[in-house]
């Protein structure tokens, strides 16, 4: 079953880290990623720029567009990236996105195959 993993957390740009620590942590994440894509359990994923770069379109029931700069709400925490995983089933998802190696909210959903 393929699944979505959102991962979110206060959105910062590492500045406050020890840069040893920041890099150590992208090393974590890095050995992880790369090892379940080697499983083939991550298909694909990517980090996402700041939410600041985020552009919302909203479209009304008549049709009328807004588009507004800025992510689609405001937050504490931010997606910041994604992956799309292939396991067998919801408690495979939980295990693997529970393994993630640095701080974070991780939301799973089932993908919709058509």
């Amino acid at each position: 079953m393929k699944y979505m993993f959102l991962i979110a957390g206060p959105e910062q740009d590492g500045s406050e880290m020890d840069p040893e620590a920041r890099a150590a942590t992208y090393r974590q994440i890095i050995d992880w990623w790369d090892e379940h894509e080697a499983a083939g359990e991550i298909l694909e994923g990517h980090e996402l720029q700041p939410s600041e770069t985020a552009t919302t379109v909203r479209r009304s029931p008549e049709g009328a567009l807004t588009v507004t700069d800025g992510p689609f709400v405001e937050g504490k925490e931010m997606v910041g990236g994604y992956g799309i995983i292939e396991v067998p089933d919801l408690d495979a998802a939980i295990r693997l996105v529970g393994s993630w190696p640095a701080p974070a909210t991780l939301e799973i959903r089932p993908l919709v195959v058509r």
